[in-house]
This record gives structure tokens, sequence and C-alpha cells, in this order.
């Protein structure tokens, strides 16, 4: 006698579950399955929508894949599905698509053709080894350095994650390369700690690079033009992220 066992869907409790409007979103930015391609491969086990739940709710919580609830699908396969998507750029590709919807909805032109880039020194948890940290003199901070740059609504752009130790002159030298080479025209903004590229963003990138300066007179905080945006973004990123994530 045959038995067929129906599997239901797994139901939906946690906060970083996708809602059905934000996957009719995403769904169609991910690569086709495999099996439905003309080379062919196993069909998924899992739907698409509870592998993606999965990956959010580890970027959620700051846990480790292993530590998956029961209810989501193996954490083998959840990974799996992540470092190929990581590999092959298609979280780039996802997140460039959501970046242009939403200017476009805003009105503004699908291609930012402004951006803001700073850094945010982070303490980092013990079990980082020293290879990948180092102490940022400035802050007094021992442990890595997210370097972000975002464009005029705060939108992350690209992103960089080093040791504290390595400067903002440093890392904005390594990432305007390669943001030029996907975006044709720019006017970057930054604080002082990026004073002295302008030459070199104009002469080697044809990139307008702009410092935006304190007052001289300037006693306590104010809220800076164009500065404020990046600075905003960093503020997301640690309200929105659990500790374990800060390194």
């Amino acid at each position: 006698m045959n038995t067929t066992i129906t599997v239901l869907p797994r139901r939906r409790r946690y906060p970083s579950d996708t809602t059905d409007t934000e996957w009719e979103i995403l769904a169609p930015l991910l690569p086709v399955p495999a099996c439905t391609t003309p080379t062919g491969g196993h069909p998924e086990a899992h739907p698409r929508q509870e592998i993606v739940d999965a990956i959010r709710y580890v970027v959620d919580n700051g846990c480790k894949w292993r530590a998956l609830p029961s209810d989501f699908p193996p954490w083998k396969t959840v990974y799996g599905f992540f470092a190929r998507w990581a590999k092959n750029g298609v979280l780039e590709y996802v997140r460039y698509q959501l970046r242009r919807q939403i200017r476009v909805t805003a009105g503004r032109c699908a291609r930012p053709v402004t951006a803001i880039i700073d850094s945010q020194s982070v303490k980092a948890a013990e079990t980082v080894s020293r290879d990948t940290r180092g102490f940022d003199g400035a802050k007094l901070i021992n442990g890595r350095k997210r370097h972000l740059i975002v464009d005029i609504q705060g939108l992350l752009m690209t992103v960089k994650v080093a040791a504290a130790d390595v400067t903002d002159r440093d890392a904005a030298r390594k990432m305007l390369p390669e943001l030029r080479e996907r975006n044709p025209e720019y006017l970057m903004w930054a604080d002082n700690g990026y004073t002295g590229l302008a030459d070199w963003a104009r002469n080697d990138l044809d990139l307008t690079f702009e410092v935006v300066k304190k007052p001289p007179n300037q006693v306590g905080f104010k809220v800076l033009p164009r500065r404020w945006t990046v600075e905003r973004s960093l503020s997301w990123l640690m309200r929105a992220e659990p500790s374990s994530l800060a390194a």
C-alpha cells in the first residue's frame, strides 16, 4: 500500500519572515531552479521562500547556521544556497535591483550619480582572529571597521569590512575603482578622514570627490550637509543588527 506524505508549508512566525508582498518582489530576482534549465538538475526539495526566510533569520538574529530552528529547511541546505548566491553575485544583484526600484518609486533616476562614503569601527568578538582585527587609535576601538558607500537616500551601494586599523583613505582607494567600473558618473561626498583623495580621484578615476568639513567654530554635535545621510545608514545598521553581528 502506497502512502503519500504531504509536506505542509512552514507556518510563518518570525519577524524576519518575508511577507507575501516582499516575496512577490524578491522571487523574480533569484536565479531559476537548475532543474528548469537546459542543463538540468535535481528538483529543489524545499520552497525558495523558506530558504530565503532561513537566511534572513540568521542575519536578523546573528545565530550560527547550525542553530537554525527545526521548522526551517536543514541548515546545510540553507547555507549551500547562501554560499552559491553570494559567490555568483546573486545577493549583490538583488540589492542593486531593489535599490533601483526604490529610487524610481521616489521619483529619482534608477542609477545614482551622487554618493557618500564613511566608515564605522566596531568592537570584535573574542573569537575574531588577530589577523582580521586591528586597533582604531582615533576611536580607541579594537576590532573591525566597515566602510560604506551609499546613495543620496542612504541605500547601500557597496561595503567593505576590514581591520579597524585600516585608514579611511586606504579603504577608499580600493573601493572607489571597483565602484567606478559599474557606475560611469559620480560625485562623492566624504568627511575629513578622506582628505587628500580629491586629486587622485579626479586624475585616476575622473571622479569628483568633495570633503564636507565641519565649521571652524562648531561646538557640539551638528548635522552636516550630505554627511548625515551615510551616518544615518550606519545608525540603521547598529539598530537593526544583533550585537553578535557588529563584528
